[in-house]
């Protein structure tokens, strides 16, 4: 799909970030620290002082000034928000259907027409999550990827419902403010980076399961082999520089073997039934501390800020 042409400095606005966890938090540096002013909504006072740390830092990490965060306003509630000047308005509640369609029911009611509203849901449909609304022509998805400020990539996708217009606009705003746009033009279940991630992960899981490979190892192949190459080239052109030939030979040889199965990993099943969650539990995979976590953490974003470097350089 031809990408809309996109003004490359568009006029800061108003931006409504409805939930305010750590992908909230990073969306909101993302206006930020493109200069538009942002509303909040965090109904856990206490929760505050921690938020605009989080937003800070994350505006100081994108190369902006921390004291943008002067330019959040921070309320409780949905009626607190003033959506009466507000260019876009983006939801970030957890995961979870009931709460994002009672969210998107009163957003249908309080937000002025013309302003397109998005949810960052990173599986749910659109077109499910905006059923019943009268206004579901403006709803797409906005789908950022944690942690958001540092991802550039963002996928833009079109509900059944959805007006292109919306879905353009959303685009046009996103580019203005040096996100990668995806644009996705049906409303599948994972959009389309999640699903190409996914089908990793079926077989990355399927290797531990069937004990070919450990869990580090798994990594260290994706990191350091062929994942190597993704920052430089995506699939699709790293097999055409390489030639198209090969990957057809090399598929008819693989794919047969490959995992298939509609059933989450036994393995994954198995430690989340234990409570071994990763980092927020101690144990995963691997055993955490909160050094550990915040060690390996801080190491995953400067890699990530290193990576985002060389994609700047080459334009």
């Amino acid at each position: 799909m031809t990408e809309p042409a996109a003004d490359p400095t568009p006029a800061p606005g108003h931006a409504a970030i409805i939930g305010f966890g750590l992908m909230g938090c990073d969306i909101a540096a993302i206006f930020l620290a493109g200069g538009w002013r942002v509303t909040a909504v965090e109904p856990d006072r206490a929760a505050w002082p921690a938020r605009l740390d989080r937003v800070s830092a994350s505006i100081a990490q994108l190369g902006g000034q921390p004291a943008r965060v002067e330019a959040l306003d921070l309320v409780a509630s949905l009626a607190d928000v003033g959506f009466g000047d507000a260019d876009v308005v983006v939801e970030a509640v957890p995961e979870r259907l009931d709460l994002k369609r009672a969210v998107f029911a009163e957003l249908d009611r309080l937000v002025p027409p013309a302003v397109p509203i998005a949810s960052n849901a990173s599986g749910f449909r659109i077109t499910d999550i905006t059923e019943g609304c009268a206004t579901r022509e403006r709803m797409a998805n906005l789908h950022f990827f944690l942690p958001a400020h540092l991802v550039p990539g963002v996928e833009v996708v079109q509900g059944e419902y959805t007006d292109r217009a919306a879905c353009d606009r959303l685009a046009e705003i996103m580019a203005g403010l040096g996100r990668k746009v995806i644009r996705v033009a049906r409303d599948v279940p994972g959009f389309l980076a999640n699903r190409i991630q996914h089908a990793l992960m079926r077989e990355a899981f399927a290797v531990i399961d069937s004990g070919l490979a450990s869990a580090e190892d798994v990594d260290n192949a994706v990191r350091y082999a062929f994942g190597f190459r993704y920052l430089a080239a995506g699939p699709i052109m790293q097999k055409e520089l390489a030639g198209l030939e090969t990957q057809l030979a090399a598929a008819r040889t693989i794919y047969p073997s490959l995992a298939t199965n509609a059933e989450p990993s036994p393995t994954l099943a198995r430690l989340v039934e234990e409570g071994k969650l990763g980092p927020k539990t101690g144990q995963g995979f691997w055993t955490w501390t909160e050094e550990s976590a915040a060690k390996e953490r801080a190491r995953y974003e400067r890699a990530l800020l290193a990576a985002a470097k060389v994609l700047r350089e080459e334009g």
